[in-house]
């Protein structure tokens, strides 16, 4: 473990005593402060511009110039990898973005390589230099970074897995790697309060991945100081006793001494060491944003000590001290960037801008649709006929899944047989593979670097799931239970369903996330018994499939795994082992496309829409109210949520011009509230009746047996629908 001087930012230690020992050439010095001026006058440009309403938001990098392009020119574009933050300017210079590159997203240019348009201005991304596009939400990035180590290790490891196929998601992901790259990732010393900081030092630790933190220390969260975030007032304190990292705190506003200490970062980490962290005191001589004005919370001492250490003036004067470059140099060196920038700001203000019709592209895969009929394939006669529950079929589809394709890793929390795995191997235990089992076994066949334990974190899951995804693995990873998900809905929010939206199909992150759902369990109570599937109905950018039966469970997986877009797959507890819907083993290769409902049961009188535990409820309804009144009863799983097979049900409804919509979750804002309202609006003059809906009460779920009855939907409820709409 390594540490730099103290806090790094004494002015009485002279910068030529770190220049020194610097092993930059002349050529490279000037090249260093070159960045870090075109840095500079980047940001001053936006400014105008901003002013100038030609643009709608400015934050800056000023006096993070010398850490930045310290970083950049220590590691390798295009070869490393890079997960910044919006002050990252610089870094992004120095590794190859142009100036013209970073107005075209100030403008919201259709031509801008970042997001076309998508993202506010210092949202950087580039797939060549390997910069992947970051989000507003700060500290998501460490775990998408620490994810990325772990794939790019994966793929050194296996590097037949990064083969592509035909077919399936590996057609469409190109898969590049080196042995010994390394992982950039930036974030202010204010997001170091995130929980999702946390979560990635206790794996990039835990793993000795190879990342480098870099905390840059302007002092100050938009207007919260640093000791009122930090205890202490310095992270490096509190992180100095992560084993395996190496740490380094410098002066950031300090060329050379930010150089070599990014050098000596990014060497332990290709050495295979592990990560490292360096800590750079820094400046904020503009305020957090043009949205921000500073003189609020800053007293005017304070701003003028921040000004003496501007690191754009501390290089120049020792480039003039040294004899570097004389006066007349620096000035026709600055007035080349002038000019440039100046060009680069005259072209993007022309530039176009994007069209309407460009807003819905790359929400989801265009390359391969989740709808496509090449996933419609039939079950095949098996040697075994015996029928499967939906548990064993889930798990067989896993190991098909991971025989065929060695990009798939599962990880979650106790999905493996084992973590220690000696008496495992010896054949002394079974093994767990998950709280429900259905992970079982994969480890012992696929061992270790498949399918291992997280932490006890979900944001720690989806966040390191998304960084595998970007490189080309796909995990197929679990949330234990649904009522704990909502420590990753920010990942899944903010990032994952945003990956190729927001960067303009430039990266993607198609994963799985498998996560047992619902009640009807008997003392599941409030925390194992949530529903909430219209929540993620309502996040653009992930499919949401809910089957209810073994078949569909096994098929819709399949599909899952080698779609390219994301897929939320909920499997309810209930149904894992129910007699209901279980099936024979369908065959290597059956699968069913999303969007695609099946029809349980025909009938002409009514209609009835669900999915999930509810299924067989309505079934069981369905055939009661054939027997007691001959009512014939339509009943369709749509299995699929988001996309959902509209033209089955409105096939139905004009049918048989009565419809019920059923669902676990509770009644109101639910899922089967869309449904009813675009019945309403597009099969109005089909209607005899009105829309009908059962579903839970508008509370959580009781651990009482007694009150879980009343207060989820049951075949009595849905029966009872049944009668009073067949006789309006």
């Amino acid at each position: 473990m390594a540490r730099q001087s103290g806090t790094g930012i004494s002015e009485r230690k002279k910068t030529t005593d770190a220049v020194a020992k610097t092993s930059l050439t002349r050529d490279e010095l000037v090249k260093f402060y070159r960045l870090m001026y075109l840095s500079r006058r980047t940001d001053d440009r936006e400014i105008v511009l901003k002013r100038q309403q030609k643009i709608f938001f400015q934050i800056s990098c000023a006096g993070h110039e010398a850490l930045l392009v310290a970083a950049g020119m220590a590691m390798r574009p295009g070869y490393d990898w890079f997960f910044p933050y919006y002050r990252d300017r610089a870094i992004c210079l120095a590794l190859g973005n142009t100036v013209e590159e970073q107005l075209l997203q100030a403008v919201g240019a259709a031509d801008d390589p970042a997001s076309g348009g998508r993202q506010m201005p210092s949202h950087w991304s580039s797939p060549k230099l390997n910069i992947v596009s970051p989000s507003s939400s700060t500290a998501t990035q460490c775990l998408h970074a620490v994810g990325c180590a772990e794939a790019g290790r994966y793929f050194s490891q296996h590097p037949e897995a990064a083969a592509k196929h035909d077919g399936d998601y590996r057609e469409f992901k190109d898969v590049k790697f080196h042995g010994d790259e390394v992982v950039y990732v930036s974030i202010g010393e204010g997001s170091t309060s995130q929980g999702e900081f946390w979560e990635s030092l206790n794996t990039a630790s835990n793993e000795k991945l190879p990342v480098v933190y870099v905390v840059e220390d302007n002092g100050y969260a938009i207007s919260t100081p640093v000791e009122a975030n930090t205890p202490g007032g310095n992270i490096s304190r509190l992180v100095a006793n992560f084993p395996n990292f190496h740490f380094a705190e410098v002066d950031g506003t300090d060329p050379i001494a930010s150089y070599n200490a990014m050098v000596e970062a990014v060497a332990y980490c290709r050495a295979g060491k592990g990560p490292a962290l360096v800590h750079g005191h820094v400046i904020r001589p503009y305020s957090h944003s043009l949205s921000d004005d500073e003189r609020l919370y800053r007293s005017v001492a304070e701003l003028e000590a921040d000004a003496l250490r501007d690191p754009i003036s501390r290089m120049q004067m020792w480039l003039l001290r040294e004899g570097i470059l004389d006066e007349d140099a620096i000035n026709r060196l600055e007035r080349q960037v002038d000019e440039e920038v100046q060009r680069a700001a005259d072209k993007a203000v022309m530039a176009a801008l994007p069209k309407v019709d460009s807003i819905m592209r790359y929400v989801y895969s265009e390359n391969l649709n989740v709808t496509d009929e090449r996933f419609a394939t039939t079950a095949v006669a098996t040697v075994d006929p015996t029928e499967r529950t939906m548990a064993d079929l889930i798990n067989c589809c896993l190991k098909d899944e991971m025989r065929r394709d060695e990009r798939i890793v599962v990880f979650g929390e106790d999905v493996a047989d084992a973590t220690r795995d000696e008496a495992l191997r010896a054949g002394k235990l079974k093994g767990k593979g998950g709280v429900f089992k259905l992970t079982a076994g994969l480890q012992t066949e696929f061992g270790n670097d498949r399918v291992w334990n997280s932490p006890l974190a979900e944001a720690n899951i989806v966040g390191r799931a998304i960084g595998m995804a970007v490189r080309g693995l796909k995990p197929v990873v679990e949330i234990q239970f649904f009522d704990y998900i909502w420590p990753a809905m920010h990942q899944m929010r903010n990032e994952l369903a945003l990956m190729r939206w927001r960067s303009n199909d430039g990266f993607s992150c198609p994963l799985v996330i498998r996560v047992p759902i619902g009640g009807y369990l008997t003392g599941g109570s409030i925390y194992h018994s949530q529903s909430g599937e219209s929540i993620f109905t309502h996040t653009p950018g992930v499919r949401v499939v809910m089957p209810s039966n073994a078949l569909d469970a096994f098929g819709l997986l399949r599909t899952a795994i080698r779609c390219d877009d994301p897929v939320l797959f909920l499997e309810h507890k209930r149904l894992y082992r129910e007699t209901f819907g279980r099936a024979a083993y369908p065959g290597t290769d059956y699968s069913i496309p999303f969007g695609k409902a099946n029809i349980v049961r025909p009938g002409k009188d009514l209609t009835v829409i669900t999915y999930g535990a509810v299924v067989p409820r309505a079934l069981q309804a369905a055939q009661k109210i054939h027997r007691d009144s001959g009512i014939d009863v339509e009943l369709i799983d749509l299995r699929s949520l988001s996309p959902y097979d509209w033209e089955t049900i409105a096939e139905s409804v004009k049918k048989t011009n009565r419809v019920i919509i059923a669902h676990e979750d509770m009644l109101s804002w639910g899922y089967g509230a869309e449904i009813a309202a675009r019945i309403g609006e597009e099969l109005f003059h089909d209607l005899d009746a009105p829309v009908r809906r059962v579903a839970a009460m508008d509370v959580f779920v009781a651990y009482q047996p007694l009150l879980e009855d009343v207060i989820l939907p049951q075949p009595e409820d849905l029966y009872r629908a049944m009668a009073e709409l067949a006789a309006f």
